[in-house]
């Protein structure tokens, strides 16, 4: 076989896609996604994959972690810190700006990734950026420029350190601003100078004694035991041998033998040298001193704290098992072994807490506590606003929505079931539960009142029982309905029956429907005839019966009646009879009837029958003739619900409570008008029942808690106790129906038991011991040391007592006392040459305040008597005279008023339960308080009770009461919105007196200052309420008479009246505007009288009904019929007249419209909560006129609306407040500013129109000004050096009881130290008093640095004057000193540091100026006032730069040079410019005036002037 070698091309490469979305199944890391690789030519096209290199070929396909949306709460960013800011130009590689003007751009890089939130581990980016894109890397940022040091101005000069030869004068500047950014160095803050005061007369000292420092303190070498001599024999007598053993007990006792103090007292040494002004050291004899100083001191040597073991723990604090509660703690200590001394580390903390839970099985459970709550009170109901009325003052009877409260305390929770219910009150504070709601909103449910019908008309004369009708007298019963039941019963309704007696009584009557046509007799056409009448049986309700039932009744007679012949009078049929007139008949009232005719047609001259007369075209018939007595039986309200006679006699002894029982009311016979009438009278059968069952209320027996434990009496160590303590019990439930009474007694006091002695400790000091010097043969070659005399150290014994003096181990007294006393002291033992004097003696008294003086003496002692230099008064003065003190105190007010304050109503207040304040006066007479402060004579604040004050001013306030918004009464209501169908009445109210003070704010106002509260109540006028009624009409008056036939044309009149229509007829007369105008009957009307032998027509009936829908299509029509036939052939005309229904005209359309809601109407006592709101509906015609909504009814049409609504009236809540809390501490423990505070909260805001809550919420008053007492330390002492001229010394202080108001500007006044015994020994919190300080007095000639500067104003890094991010910083310095010329090389290097500060500020720097009258002087100032000296900072205009004389004044501005390079030796010319600044004084010379070519510039300018203006004169 042959191998084919095949060459892949070179210039072609695999090329690949972005990875796709990934996918998989479940959630994780399980996940899968692809990418496309393709074959690609370097030319951008693409070739088979057979042309690229296999092995480099890209995986097309790799695992991904599948996100799902619940690992957004796994992944999340990690956001590094921002790293420093890096210049763009090292990144672009652009070159740096030569310049710095504002600063440099950079950028910021941080860390960003993606972690797992559990453990921070490290996740692909792609998981969080599925949620959250990934925050930025990079940001921009500013580098600031590089900023200079920045110093202070020079100080003047010092005075010449020698007062002859050659000496140096020094000047001092200090650091304000370090150097930041790469900027230059502090320069030099010393400047030196040399001073000749004058040539110096004899030999110049130039040799000093220098004092060394003392060395370490160091334990004596122990010198030779010495073997003491012992007596031979012992001291037999018992009393000398009793003397001695007290004596070394007091010694025994005096000495600190305990091992807490392990005391040991060595020695430390010093070098006095003599030196040379050049720094060399000389011999001792070269330098003049008259004595030299002690060498030797004793000291104490240092000791550490040395503490004990720690103990064993001690019992847990929480003794119960509840892991809801919070943990206990317990302690352990340990004990001091040995005290610090002489510096030594102090002592570490001796007790130690840790959280702890008991610990073991037989644990009990914690006393948990609950909130329990007494029942609610009764609903209280207030009135709204628009509801006042005077007419309204009884008020017991409110009903809908209150407000109702309730009493919280705190009782044992897991106590036992029968004492968790009456269980004790215990202190809310032990509740940590919310506080239980203590008012609520309630709702008192409004008695429904009774609502009856109008009275029906009477009813005929029927006997009591139709059943039993022997011998019974009869009544007409007329009768009314329960329209709206009430509570309780029917047993509130009035009366629904009444009765009147009458005669004849039956119980079923015939009911005349009416007559039949006349029927002529003899089967005439015409004449006299009968009429049958159309009858109904019916009973006394009116109801249709069996005919039969009638039979023992009349039943109506046919009628007689008569059909006019042709020439006969033709009248028409009678009328109705009208109602009647009385409903019973007396002496002077007699019921009527009546009813009327008309003559239609005249009869004929001759042979027709005559028309009656006028009187006989009415009849009148008595009716109601019964008697004027009407009676009904009157029920009482029902009695109290009784236990049965039965019951009472089987449960004589015990009264089962919720059983049934019997109520009775009285029911008596009541004639109208008259009063109480025998039973007889009234009617038996509607007689009401007097007895009916009933429950009895159940009994509920009273229910109180035991008492509480009694209140603490409050009794702190050495405080007044409180004088009373309490108790109380709360009512749980309240008695009722007979339950068992509450107690009497609720609230219990006593007096305060007097409190013991406080247990209290306090240090016992023990005399000094003996003055320890520094050992003989260690101090044996000193000068002096032949004398045991000098300064020494003694001890003495400090003990731990109580307050009665018994003994008691020190820890207590380190726990509860003051600090401990010292317990060693420097002492002096004098020399044979030092002058003693005895102490001083008490102050003489004085003989009274503020007048003369005092003396206090002391005296030589032993041979200083002798010794003259003792006897200088001056050195040594043996009394001291001082003015007595004064004590004249001042007495002013200081502060502001306190609010007004009311009296606090101690009975109130309650230890244990919690009150709602409710209607708690909250108004009225109160008081206001100022701060009373108290001065000495000198200004100084003592305590008030010095100016016999207890502190305050007081004065009567007044806390105005609030005052509601007061109302009018009601308005009358208004008529009716309609006359016909369904409208509204409203009545409304007037603002009478605007509310203040906070009181119940008025209803929205008009723009009339009215307001707008009114009621708006529907109401229904019955379209028949008011009807005309016609009289019948007149006789005919024929316009064209033909005296013969007396027929024709003719005129007949009636009078219409508008009447008030009731159940029995038309009643009254009424104005006519309240009846329909379009229903008014015709007063007149013009008719043709027929002539004799003519047709005479019945009256036209109605109008038929159109028939819907009114189009035009339909008609209606109308009949009459003839009642006198016609002769001769003539005809009666038309009986039918037909019109075509037209809309609007003769048709109508009608429709239901709805009302719109009336107000929210409520019971009648109900004063809030839910009411009804109602709506009605009108029957309406197509032209717009409201009419009975019987015509609507009788279409059947839809009814699709709700007539009523529920609705709300919001009640009225008056805000609830809680009572004021306790007045919190002082918030300053003394001074001039002191304030206590009071708040209280709201339970409840006001709802409705109930009154609101106070702005007030919190009150202050001022608290008693008490001197403000600290420890403070006066300035240090000048080093000083014992009898020599420089060297290591000491600076001391004091530490000394000021008095301050509080106030920062008050820097406060030295007093008595007593006034601060109280206080703890310490300043400004350090308890480190530090009095004395080793301190370095410069020999001649040395150089040395200065005490440390000020801290420098705290300076912000700033660009045009914004801060920018950066820590800002202040600075301080110390300075070099120098004394000598020729040792200028030996000062040690200038000192300065920074450190961070707050609220730092940004400043400007500008030049100053000012006229010396010799020179003008340039300076740079800083915008806080300070002069500074520093490159940059004050400026001259561009192009020059600033030359500052050495002072740090401006010398002047020179040219910035462009072609020349400055040499060194060119100091002007060798400064930093900053372009793009503009100088304040850019053309002062030198010396501070204008430069010589402004002057030349001016002149230039103004010969040019010149010559233009001469130029344009000429042209002219």
């Amino acid at each position: 076989m042959r191998s084919i070698a095949l060459t892949l091309p070179l210039h072609v490469y695999y090329s690949a896609g972005p990875w796709g979305r990934c996918m998989g199944s479940e959630c994780g890391p399980g996940g899968s996604q692809s990418r496309a690789v393709w074959c690609a030519h370097v030319e951008g096209w693409t070739t088979l994959h057979t042309n690229c290199q296999q092995f480099g070929r890209p995986a097309n396909q790799q695992n991904c972690f599948r996100v799902c949306d619940w690992h957004k709460d796994l992944y999340d960013w990690q956001l590094g810190q921002w790293n420093q800011c890096v210049p763009v130009s090292l990144r672009t590689g652009a070159a740096r700006p030569a310049m710095c003007s504002q600063g440099e751009e950079g950028i910021q890089t941080r860390e960003v990734r993606c972690v797992l939130k559990a453990s921070g581990a490290p996740s692909d980016d792609a998981i969080c950026e599925y949620f959250e894109p990934k925050p930025r890397l990079e940001q921009a940022c500013l580098i600031p420029c590089p900023q200079d040091c920045i110093v202070s101005q020079f100080t003047p000069w010092t005075s010449c350190s020698k007062t002859c030869g050659t000496g140096l004068q020094n000047r001092v500047r200090s650091v304000l601003l370090p150097p930041l950014f790469g900027g230059s160095a502090c320069p030099n803050l010393t400047e030196f100078q040399t001073c000749k005061p004058g040539p110096c007369e004899g030999r110049d000292s130039v040799f000093s004694l220098r004092m060394g420092g003392w060395s370490n303190c160091t334990l004596p070498v122990a010198r030779p035991t010495r073997q003491a001599r012992r007596r031979k024999g012992g001291i037999k007598d018992p009393e000398t041998r009793k003397l001695i053993k007290s004596k070394r007990n007091r010694n025994r006792l005096n000495r600190q033998e305990s091992n807490l103090w392990d005391i040991q007292v060595g020695y430390q040494a010093r070098q006095v040298t003599c030196v040379h002004r050049n720094g060399s050291t000389a011999a001792l004899s070269l330098c003049p001193h008259w004595s030299l100083p002690t060498m030797f001191q004793s000291c104490l040597m240092p000791k550490d704290c040395v503490t004990s073991e720690w103990a064993g723990w001690s019992a847990c604090s929480k003794s119960c098992l509840d892991p809801n509660l919070p943990e206990g703690t317990r302690t352990r200590s340990r004990q001091v072994q040995q005290f610090p001394t002489a510096g030594g580390a102090e002592c570490p903390a001796l007790e130690e807490t840790e959280p702890c839970e008991p610990q073991g099985d037989g644990s009990p459970p914690c006393a948990t506590y609950s909130w329990r709550t007494t029942e609610w009170t009764d609903c209280r109901v207030d009135v709204l606003l628009s509801q006042q009325d005077r007419r309204r003052s009884n008020q017991t009877g409110l009903c809908g929505g209150g407000l109702q409260t309730r009493e919280v305390f705190c009782v044992q929770a897991n106590a036992e079931l029968l004492a968790y219910l009456t269980s004790r009150p215990v202190p809310a504070q032990l509740c940590i539960a919310l506080v239980p709601e203590t008012s609520q909103l309630c709702h008192i449910p409004c008695p429904i009142e009774c609502e009856v019908s109008p009275w029906a008309a009477w009813g005929p004369c029927t006997f009591e029982n139709c059943n039993d009708q022997t011998g019974k007298k009869g009544f007409k019963l007329r009768k009314r309905e329960i329209t709206n039941y009430p509570t309780g019963g029917v047993g509130s309704c009035p009366h629904l029956v009444e009765a009147i007696p009458c005669d004849d009584p039956s119980c079923y009557n015939w009911k005349l429907l009416k007559f039949e046509d006349c029927v002529p007799d003899n089967q005439m056409k015409c004449g006299a005839g009968t009429q049958v009448p159309l009858v109904l049986c019916i009973n006394s309700d009116g109801e249709t019966v069996d005919k039969k039932l009638c039979r023992d009744t009349l039943l109506p007679l046919p009628a007689a009646c008569e059909v006019p012949c042709p020439r006969d009078c033709t009248i028409s049929p009678w009328t109705a009879w009208t109602s009647c007139s009385q409903t019973c008949s007396s002496k002077t009232v007699e019921g009527k009837q009546m009813r009327t005719r008309s003559i239609l047609a005249y009869n004929a001259g001759e042979g027709g029958v005559l028309c009656p007369n006028s009187s006989m075209l009415q009849e009148m018939r008595s009716c109601n003739e019964n008697p004027c007595t009407v009676y009904h039986w009157q029920t009482g309200p029902w009695g109290p619900c009784m236990e049965e006679p039965s019951a009472a006699g089987s449960n004589a002894s015990t009264r089962v409570s919720c059983s049934m029982g019997v109520q009775t009311r009285k029911v008596i016979c009541v004639r109208v008008n008259v009063g109480q009438v025998p039973p007889k009278k009234c009617p038996e059968s509607p007689r009401p029942e007097t007895m009916r069952p009933c429950l009895l209320p159940c009994k509920k027996d009273c229910i109180v808690t035991p008492f509480s434990e009694w209140s603490e009496c409050l009794a702190n160590c050495g405080s007044i106790p409180t004088n009373k303590q309490s108790r109380k019990r709360i009512v749980i439930q309240m008695p009722s129906n007979g339950g068992q009474e509450c107690p009497e007694v609720v609230n219990e006091e006593r007096d305060c038991e007097s409190p013991a002695v406080c247990p209290g400790y306090r240090w016992k000091t023990h005399k000094w011991r003996r003055c320890q010097l520094v050992p003989w043969h260690i101090r044996q070659d000193s000068p002096g040391s032949q004398e045991t005399c000098g300064p020494g150290l003694q001890t003495r014994a400090v003990s731990c007592r109580q307050l009665d003096g018994t003994m008691v181990d020190v820890t207590q007294c380190l726990k509860f006392a003051s600090s401990m006393p010292p317990i060693t002291q420097l002492c002096q033992l004098p020399c044979q040459d030092d002058c003693q004097l005895t102490n001083w003696s008490k102050f003489s008294p004085c003989t009274s305040d503020c007048v003369g003086v005092r003396t206090r003496r002391r005296a030589l002692v032993g041979k200083s008597k002798k010794r003259d230099k003792c006897k200088n008064s001056q050195l040594f003065p043996l009394s001291e005279t001082q003015y007595c003190p004064c004590d004249k105190y001042n007495a002013q007010p200081v502060g502001n008023w306190s609010d007004c304050i009311l009296p606090e109503d101690r009975s109130a207040e309650s230890p244990v339960g919690m009150k709602v304040l409710g209607e708690a006066k909250a108004c009225g007479q109160g008081y206001r308080y100022q701060a009373m402060v108290c001065y000495d004579q000198d200004n100084r604040l003592v305590e008030t009770l010095r100016c016999n004050s207890h502190g305050y001013i007081e004065e009567a306030c007044i806390i105005a009461c609030p005052s509601d918004c007061k109302l009018s009464e009601w308005s009358n209501w208004s008529r009716c919105s309609k006359s016909c169908g369904s409208g509204v009445k409203v009545r409304s109210k007037w603002l009478r007196e605007k509310p203040y003070n906070g009181g119940r704010p008025c209803p929205k106002l008009d723009h009339i200052n009215q307001v707008s509260v009114y009621e708006v109540v529907p109401c229904v006028s019955d379209c028949s309420q008011y009807v005309w009624v016609a009289e019948p009409w007149s006789m005919w008056k024929v316009s064209s008479v033909d005296l013969k036939e007396n027929c024709g044309e003719g005129v007949q009149t009636r009078k219409v009246r508008c009447m008030l229509n009731t159940v029995d007829g038309p009643s009254d007369a009424v104005e006519d505007y309240l009846c329909d105008p379009e229903e008014m009957p015709l007063g007149t009307r013009e008719y043709r009288l027929p002539c004799p032998e003519d047709c005479v027509l019945s009256v036209w009936s109605s109008w038929t009904r159109c028939r819907m829908p009114c189009d035009g299509r339909a008609d209606r029509e109308r009949t009459a019929y003839a009642i006198r036939l016609p002769s001769g052939g003539r005809q009666c005309p038309e009986t039918k007249q037909t019109e075509v229904c037209l809309l609007n005209k003769n048709c109508y359309h009608y429709s239901y419209n709805i009302t719109d809601w009336s107000t929210c109407q409520l019971s009648s006592n109900a004063v809030c909560g839910s009411g009804l709101k109602t709506r009605m509906l009108d029957c309406v015609r197509s032209d717009g006129k409201s009419v009975d909504l019987k015509y609507c009814e009788e279409l059947g049409l839809e009814k699709r609306w709700h007539m009523n609504a529920s609705c709300t009236v919001e009640c009225p809540v008056n805000c609830q407040l809680s009572d004021w809390s306790t007045w919190t501490e002082c918030s300053h423990a003394c001074g001039l500013e002191g304030r206590m505070w009071r708040t209280r909260t709201v339970i409840r805001a006001s709802q409705g129109d109930g009154r609101p809550c106070p702005s007030q919420m919190e009150q202050w008053k001022p608290c008693p000004v008490r001197p403000c007492y600290r420890w403070q330390y006066s300035p240090w002492s000048e080093c000083r050096v014992e009898e020599v001229v420089c060297g290591e010394g000491r600076r001391f202080r004091n530490v000394s009881c000021f008095v301050s108001d509080g106030l920062r500007e008050d820097q406060g006044s030295m007093v008595e130290e007593e006034l601060c015994a109280g206080l703890e020994l310490a300043v400004d919190g350090d308890k480190r008093i530090i009095l004395e300080a080793p301190c370095t007095l410069p020999c001649p000639g040395d150089c040395y640095l200065m005490e440390w500067s000020d801290w420098s104003p705290c300076q912000s890094v700033c660009v045009k004057g914004e801060r920018l991010d950066f820590a800002p910083v202040q600075a301080r310095s110390r300075a070099v000193i120098a004394q000598e010329p020729q040792n200028l090389l030996q000062c040690p290097d200038q000192e300065w540091e920074s450190q961070p500060c707050a609220d730092g500020e940004c400043f400007e720097y500008r030049w100053m100026s000012a006229d010396t009258g010799y020179a003008d002087l340039v300076w740079c100032q800083r915008s806080d006032g300070i002069n500074v000296t520093g490159a940059g900072l004050c400026l001259c205009e561009e192009g020059y730069t600033e030359v500052l004389t050495p002072e740090g004044l401006l010398d002047q501005c020179t040219p910035i040079p462009v072609l020349e390079i400055p040499t060194a030796g060119d100091k002007k010319a060798d400064v930093k410019t900053r372009p793009h600044m503009t100088p304040l004084f850019p053309c002062l010379s030198t010396d501070g005036r204008l430069k010589t070519w402004v002057y030349g510039v001016a002149a230039g300018v103004l010969v040019l002037l010149v010559f233009v203006v001469s130029m344009i004169y000429i042209a002219w």
